[in-house]
C-alpha cells in the first residue's frame, strides 16, 4: 500500500538497518508488520483498561498506537546493537583463529568455513561469504557485501584487511595482528571507563535499593503507628513489587552499559 511505502520513506536508512539486523523484510513490509502489531497491542491493552475504566477507552487507544509503533520500529536498532555486542565479544579470538588458520597454509575458504563452525556470531558472516562464493559471487565481492552489511566496526576492519590482502597479495598476518591489537586496546579503555561509571552506580544502588526502602518502610510503619493507621498486606506487596521493579531496572541499565569484551 502507498501508506506503508510513504512511512518507509520517512524512516531513513531502514533498508540498511534491516540488512545489518539480518531481517529479510523489505522496508514497506516491515513497516506494515510493525504498524499492524502496534494496532493489535494497543487494542489489547485498551480492552484491558476498558474493563477497569471505560471512559478512557478511545483516548488510550489513540495514544497507545503511536507509542507501540515507535517501540516496535526501534526493534531493528535494538537488534543491531545486540548483534554488534555479540560480535565484539568474539572478535579478538575469532581474528586470531583466522590468522592461525591462514598462516598454517589452510585455504582461505576452508579457514572461513572452520571459523563459521567455531564462532556463532562472527562465524555467521564468514559462512555467508562462503555461501555467496559457492553461488557464483567472487570472493572479493562477497566480502565487500558483508563489510557493508555488518553492524560491527571491528569486524569491518578485519574484513577490510582480508579484502586488501586478497587484492594486493600481501601477507595478511601482520595487518590482522595490528587490527586485533588495536581492538584489544579499545576494549581495555572501554573497561576502564566502565569501571569509573560503576562507582556512582553503586552509590545510587545503595541509596535506591537498600537505604531508601529500608528506612522508608520503617518510617511508614512508625507514622502509621502514631496515627493509628492500619497497613494492609496489598500495600506492602505493592511496595515490595515497586522496589523489585526499581532494582530490576537498575540491573538492566548496568548490564546494557557493560562494554562488549571477548570472553572466550
Amino acid at each position: 500500500m502507498q501508506f506503508f511505502k510513504s512511512l518507509a520513506k520517512q524512516s531513513h536508512g531502514l533498508k540498511d538497518k534491516l540488512k545489518e539486523a539480518g531481517i529479510a523484510d523489505e522496508p514497506e513490509d516491515y513497516i506494515k508488520k510493525t504498524f499492524i502489531t502496534a494496532i493489535m497491542m494497543s487494542f489489547g491493552l485498551t480492552f484491558f483498561l476498558a474493563i477497569l475504566i471505560k471512559p478512557i477507552l478511545a483516548i488510550s487507544f489513540v495514544i497507545l498506537v503511536p507509542i507501540f509503533y515507535s517501540y516496535y520500529l526501534r526493534y531493528v536498532d535494538m537488534k543491531i546493537i545486540l548483534i554488534k555486542k555479540k560480535i565484539d565479544e568474539e572478535i579478538i579470538f575469532a581474528g586470531r583463529f583466522l590468522i592461525i588458520e591462514l598462516e598454517s597454509g589452510v585455504p582461505i575458504t576452508k579457514a572461513f568455513a572452520n571459523l563459521e563452525k567455531n564462532y556463532e556470531y562472527v562465524g555467521a558472516y564468514f559462512g555467508d561469504i562462503i555461501n555467496k562464493a559457492y553461488l557464483g559471487t567472487t570472493l572479493e565481492n562477497a566480502i565487500n557485501d558483508t563489510i557493508i552489511n555488518t553492524p560491527s566496526p571491528n569486524l569491518r576492519k578485519i574484513l577490510w584487511q582480508v579484502l586488501n590482502s586478497l587484492k594486493t597479495g600481501a601477507d595478511i598476518g601482520p595487518a590482522l595482528n595490528s587490527v586485533i591489537d588495536q581492538i584489544v586496546k579499545e576494549q581495555q579503555i572501554a573497561v576502564k571507563d566502565y569501571g569509573k561509571k560503576l562507582n556512582p552506580f553503586a552509590m545510587f544502588y545503595l541509596m535506591i535499593s537498600v537505604i531508601v526502602p529500608s528506612l522508608g518502610t520503617t518510617m511508614i510503619v512508625v507514622v502509621a503507628t502514631f496515627m493509628d493507621l492500619s497497613i494492609k498486606l496489598p500495600f506492602l506487596l505493592a511496595l515490595a513489587g515497586f522496589i523489585g521493579f526499581i532494582q530490576f531496572m537498575f540491573m538492566s541499565i548496568v548490564k546494557s552499559t557493560r562494554p562488549p569484551i571477548s570472553t572466550q
